[in-house]
This record gives structure tokens, sequence and C-alpha cells, in this order.
């Protein structure tokens, strides 16, 4: 999904200005350091052997509004145990400002990115500074699929040289399929624990007289992103995770069979008139913030809706998570053995600005306490395994925190990696020719023509 609509998702809870900043002090502690035992204070401690009295450290992210908040006061434990003083500055225009304070020599010494290619950019022309292999090992050990996070903070520096350049903190799911338990209770449906499983489920509603699926692909000038998604979603679960890789990058064509198959897997759900609400024809013009609806009208439009950990902020009014909607990963195929992969996003912590301050709030970031301090607020997912599940603010943010722990790769949502011509552009689109009823091979070579114009 590309960021700006996740931004407009978000902006339904959130009430944000242009530009905030901050300085959250060590008074403004909101659990006291080995009061609660589930924390982990050990990780706290250890700060406080880092002397940083005196010195400042500037971070600049995405982050407005109660996520702000949030995260000033995770900063301020940093500060309490070092002596630092961190400045917080959060933007909605981010990703352009960062680029012109790296270009100005400006740029603060940390910055928060919400997708990992900006970052490379800035990596490939000697803005970034990269890490060391105590970071780099830190997070193939502490981290739920280590090895993906890292792979995702790797990039080519302005030498061509491959260096790891940050660790991610709160993460995004969007392996996620959402559902009334009343109306599966009622029907006496299980919910699947295998996508051979799901299918059979989805023929099931069909041959009980019910529609299983709500799928909207309506978004404005964005529309068509919500079906890269579960393209996305199917080619992890279809392909090696190097396939995917390869995919993102065009290493492999667009045209390629197995991203024509995995195009093809989401027209078995989408394509059916049987499978959705409103038949195959209105899968394009529904706008993805009403599809889910269905879930929750008397008798039931539907049984299914396959979509992100923010949709939530599009059910009706007074819906109560755990109660009236509930969520289950978005199954692989126990035939292909590809384990278990999760498709999401996440914010980037990197230092843009190189201090003694920077690299010892990178070591915080990546410690378990700065990840507990946030999931016992709200709005947190974390994939550190050292962090503890029992500290999430609710059960809908600990069972996400639990398909997290136990994924065995995740990835980046392909379409906000590749160049934005295809990824939001020619994606977009020929995934509403596809659902509109166009040839998958036709659309996945339009699709590569598009990109073979801009290389």
């Amino acid at each position: 999904m590309n960021k700006s609509i996740l931004s407009t998702a978000v902006a339904v809870a959130l009430s944000a200005s242009a530009l905030t900043v901050s300085s959250t002090h060590a008074a403004d502690l909101i659990f006291q350091p080995g009061d609660d035992a589930r924390f982990s204070w050990s990780s706290y401690d250890a700060l406080k052997s880092i002397d940083l009295k005196g010195e400042k450290v500037s971070v600049f992210g995405p982050w407005l509004g109660s996520e702000k908040e949030h995260f000033d006061n995770v900063i301020a434990y940093f500060e309490a145990a070092t002596g630092a003083e961190v400045e917080y500055a959060g933007s909605d225009s981010f990703e352009q400002q960062i680029v012109i304070d790296a270009q100005a020599g400006s740029a603060p010494n940390v910055s928060i990115f919400p997708q990992p290619g900006l970052a490379a950019d800035l990596a490939a022309k000697g803005f970034v500074a990269a890490l060391n292999d105590e970071a780099k090992q830190g997070v193939v050990d502490d981290y739920a699929a280590g090895q993906s996070w890292v792979d995702l903070a790797t990039f080519k520096d302005d030498n061509g040289a491959e260096n790891f350049y940050g660790v991610f903190y709160r993460a995004d799911l969007k392996s996620l399929v959402w559902y009334s338990p009343d109306n599966f209770d009622d029907a006496g449906y299980d919910v699947p624990e295998s996508m051979e499983e799901l299918k059979a489920l989805t023929q099931q509603i069909v041959e009980d007289g019910g529609t299983p699926w709500c799928i909207g692909l309506g978004s404005g000038a964005a529309t068509g992103w919500p079906a890269t998604d579960w393209v996305e979603d199917l080619m992890l679960r279809t392909q090696p995770a190097s396939v995917y890789d390869q995919w993102v990058s065009n290493d492999i064509p667009f045209d390629d069979p197995r991203v024509v198959a995995a195009i093809e897997e989401f027209g078995w759900f989408a394509r059916n008139d049987q499978y959705v609400d409103g038949g195959a024809a209105s899968v394009s013009s529904t706008d993805f913030r009403d599809s889910p609806k269905g879930l929750f009208t008397s008798p039931a439009k539907c049984y299914l809706h396959r979509q992100a950990s923010f949709v939530p902020a599009f059910f009706p009014e007074g819906t109560e998570l755990g109660v009236d909607a509930d969520f289950f990963y978005f199954p692989s195929y126990e035939s292909k053995s590809l384990g278990n992969p999760v498709l999401g996003g996440g914010t980037l912590v990197s230092i843009t600005n190189d201090s003694k301050g920077a690299r010892s709030f990178i070591d915080f970031i990546r410690s378990p306490i700065a990840h507990e301090l946030w999931m016992a607020q709200t709005g947190f997912i974390s994939a550190h395994l050292k962090a503890n599940p029992e500290l999430y603010s609710s059960e809908a943010a600990k069972k996400q925190g639990e398909i997290l722990r136990y994924a065995t790769t995740f990835r980046f949502d392909a379409s906000d990696l590749m160049p934005g011509k295809i990824g939001s552009g020619a994606f977009w689109t020929g995934m509403i020719d596809y659902t509109g009823g166009k040839d998958a091979t036709d659309v996945a070579q339009s699709i590569q023509k598009s990109w073979d114009a801009i290389k």
C-alpha cells in the first residue's frame, strides 16, 4: 500500500499539526523503572553506563499527534539513563524535507524513514552512516525473521559497497483477514489454518448460500492499490522470498510466469461473481474504506475481508475488536512449504548526522525496552523477540505481534519499493484492468513495458 494512503487512514484517528518539535525529559517517565517486572529494565540499566551529559541528539521522523506523544514518552527513558537531551521533530512532509536537509548539510542526527527506499537513495549519495557489525548481528539474533530485517536495511553506498544502515522499529502488518466471530459461530465456520483451507471455506460459504468476500479497490486517484497488496501476499505464498526480491527489483520481468500466476491467484478470489459481494464487476468501483462494512450488516454481505492492520479505522462506530470483529493470519499454502511469510511495513531508524549520541540512540532503539515502552501505550507492533508480548496494550495488538513473531520471512510492500511510475502507477491501473476482465499475461506485459520505458 502506498504510504500516502496509509497516512490518510491513520489520520482518521490522529489530529496532527504540520510540524511539531518537543523535548521530553526524565521527569515525564510514564513507568517507573523497576516497578513493573514485565519490562526489560536490564536493557534500560545498561544505558546508564553511557555518559551523554551535555550532548544533544536531534531526531526527525513522520510521527505527529498521539504517535509523537508516545514516541516522546519512549525518548524520555533514553534521556534519563544517559543524560542526553533529545529533540524530536515530526513532519507530514518528512520525505521531502529530509532530502532537502541532507543536501544542505543540515540533516538531523537520526532520521526515521517510513520506507527503506528513501533511506537507500540517501545512502547511495553518502548521506546515511553505516552501522557496525554488532548492530547488524543484534537484529539477526533478536528479531523474528531477523535476516529479513537486515536485508531490508542493507543498501549500496556511494562507492557501490553494500552496508547495513538502520534498525527497524515500529512494524505494520498487511497479511490479515478480518471476520465477524458472531457470523462465523452462527454458520459453524472455523478459522482456516492454510491457504487450502481458506479456499475450501470460500467454496463452502457459497454452497451454504452466502458470499465469502468483500473486496474494494477504490481509492480516488490511488484506485487499485488494495489489489497490489493481494498480489504481493500471494507472491510470498507461491514463491520463495528470493523470487519476490527479484520481482521488486525487476531482475525478473513483471510478465514472468511466476508473477502472472500470483496475479491469477488473486483472480481466483476477486474475479468470481459468487465469491465477491456485488460480483466481480463491483470490485474496482467499491471504495476500500467501505468494503469491510459488509462484514457487519444483517444478514452479512460477506464473511471475509483481507486488509492491513489499520482497517478498523473504517469499521462502523462502536465496533469492538475481539468481539464484533477479529482477524487471522492470511495463511500460507501447506503444500508449498514456504513457511509463514508476512507482508507489511515498518519504520527504519538511521543515522544521518553521525555522533556518539546518535550511535547510542540506535542501540537504544534496538533494545527490548524501547519496544516495550511503546507497546505498553498503544499503536505499536514489534518484531523484537526479547520484548515481552504481555506488555501489549490490547489483545488485538498482542495477537498481531504473535503473527509477526512467528513469521519466517518479512517483506515490505513491493509497490512501495518499485519505481513510482510502476508501484503507484502501472501496477495499480494494471490491477484495475485485470479485475475488469483483462488477461493476466497481457496486464503483466503492459506493466513491464512501462518499466522498460523508465530504464
